[in-house]
């Protein structure tokens, strides 16, 4: 098993128990994207300082975050629309209700096993790809680019098909696996 930083692991742990709790009062699990699952992905070499949550039941999932401790920072600078526990260093946010506007497929979601802790919910890695290739499409966030290379690079077994699917749909044709090869980023 990989060897995360303490912080994101314990985060993570949460986040697994708090994905039992959803489960158990009938939810659907909530599913990790962003910066959280790139880390996760990244085996650590990509840090973040926030989980990014889709769920379609917010409310639901912010009353199991309380139950465990999170708050939601208040005063000025404060982000206003994510929670925090005391003592994890990483924020907590939904982000959406349905998984890329609804153009992933939940089938692909990652399941992964964090043992008495539960399980989480992590986007699927060509997906994951495919948001990182849309944000740096859109002109949002020029170094997303570098995080799907990289992503690219350490999944060699990710599904090419869908992947060059996806990434066509998240950039509106623009961009595809070509654009993730090493130098051939600037299409």
């Amino acid at each position: 098993m990989t060897v995360y930083r303490p912080e994101f692991e314990q985060a993570l742990r949460a986040f697994a128990r708090i994905s039992e709790v959803m489960k158990a009062r009938g939810a659907d699990a909530p599913v990790l994207v962003g910066g959280a699952a790139v880390e996760l992905y990244s085996s650590g070499a990509l840090a973040t300082g926030d989980f990014d949550i889709v769920t379609p039941r917010q409310q639901e999932f912010e009353k199991v975050l309380q139950e465990h401790g999170f708050v939601r920072p208040t005063g000025t600078g404060q982000l206003t629309r994510g929670w925090i526990h005391p003592d994890l260093r990483l924020g907590f946010e939904i982000v959406s209700s349905t998984l890329l506007d609804g153009q992933a497929d939940r089938e692909r979601v990652l399941l992964i096993d964090f043992g008495a802790d539960g399980f989480i919910s992590v986007i699927a890695i060509e997906d994951m790809i495919a948001d990182r290739m849309g944000q740096y499409a859109s002109g949002s966030a020029h170094d997303m680019l570098g995080q799907a290379q990289a992503l690219f690079d350490l999944h060699p077994d990710a599904d090419l098909n869908y992947l060059e699917r996806r990434i066509r749909e998240e950039t509106f044709g623009d961009h595809g696996i070509s654009s993730l090869e090493a130098g051939n980023g600037q299409v």
